[in-house]
């Protein structure tokens, strides 16, 4: 089968490249070997593109073209999942993947849009209930979510998941740009604020003390930022890794008694770990999709190719995305 490789070491897009690699076959009872029609592209795709010989991709919509014995999906079955870091991704003609994080794709969904969906969709749903603690479908109108760089994936799922799914009254988001500002707001924001001033002043001038903050960038930046600003007892949580992390969560944190929690939804495949979990959020966010509830989250689409690859790697480390970048796999590959 064809795959798109990281073909060398080095920084920039141009490592990935077209190669031929043999045919996965079913090695766990649990596997299933999928046909890839729809990818998505995350920032860890960039993050990860240093590991010579690895394949990317961590989003993925295709068909079911084999089994294992014991397989929650069958041959022609249409599936999403966000699958694994541990194995090779999804920039391939086919993939296996574990069926207990896989879910059916939304009826009548495109590849591309259904690809968009898992990664965020997870890590959003996981931080939410999970690390918060917040109940789906719950009266949770005495909470406020703040949501740092909310017009991103991870950000804008949250930011809808809060609105529709765990009934947060008040959700305010960060954006610093005419179209990210009315991106937050169609998934559901009721304030947006700017990331790149204080944000300390502009929450004081609309009268928010957060009990939740998602910092979904620059962690040490945004942590020392929001922890004078949080309610007593609040929550913050992040995605993304820092080095020095105790020393932006000192006075102000101790005394506000807050809780910091990491959220990584590779986690649980990594360490086997209530696997089953994310095929069951994964399923409920197929039926938001399916019932259209759930908006499109793919603001630039392209047909896969390695020029389209390196192209859209590009604008994922620009800094100048929002929302998700996605792939339809053409029948001829590539």
């Amino acid at each position: 089968m064809q795959t798109i490789h990281v073909a060398s070491e080095g920084s920039n897009s141009a490592v990935l490249q077209l190669t031929e690699q043999p045919l996965p076959k079913l090695s766990e009872p649990f596997d299933i070997l999928v046909r890839v029609k729809g990818i998505g592209l995350n920032p860890v795709d960039t993050k990860v593109r240093k590991t010579k010989g690895k394949v990317l991709g961590y989003d993925a919509s295709g068909v079911v073209e084999a089994a294992g014995s014991t397989a929650l999906f069958q041959p022609g079955d249409e599936v999403m999942y966000a699958g694994s870091i541990g194995r090779p991704g999804s920039n391939a003609q086919f993939q296996l993947v574990d069926s207990r994080i896989v879910a059916r794709k939304p009826r009548d969904l495109a590849w591309d849009d259904a690809a968009a969906i898992p990664l965020v969709g997870l890590t959003a749903w996981e931080m939410l209930e999970e690390q918060f603690h917040i109940v789906p479908n719950a009266d949770n109108s005495d909470k406020t979510l703040i949501v740092v760089n909310a017009a991103g994936g991870v950000g804008t799922m949250a930011v809808f998941l809060a609105s529709k799914v765990f009934n947060i009254k008040r959700i305010i988001a960060t954006a610093s740009r005419p179209e990210t500002i009315e991106w937050v707001k169609k998934f559901g924001a009721t304030d947006v604020i700017n990331h790149r001033q204080p944000l300390a002043t502009q929450l004081a001038a609309i009268d928010a003390q957060p009990s939740h903050a998602l910092i979904c960038f620059n962690t040490p930046h945004y942590v020392e930022q929001l922890t004078s600003c949080m309610r007593p007892f609040g929550h913050m949580g992040s995605i993304v890794e820092w080095d020095e992390m105790l020393v932006p969560l000192r006075d102000p944190a101790f005394f506000r008694a807050l809780t910091f929690s990491w959220e990584f939804m590779f986690a649980k495949t990594m360490f086997n770990y209530n696997v089953e979990s994310q095929g069951k959020i994964l399923t409920r966010l197929s039926e938001l999709a399916e019932q259209g509830v759930l908006p499109s989250l793919v603001t630039v689409r392209k047909e896969l190719s390695v020029a389209a690859l390196r192209e859209c790697h590009d604008l994922q480390e620009s800094g100048k995305a929002f929302g998700k970048i996605a792939f339809t796999v053409p029948e001829k590959w590539i």
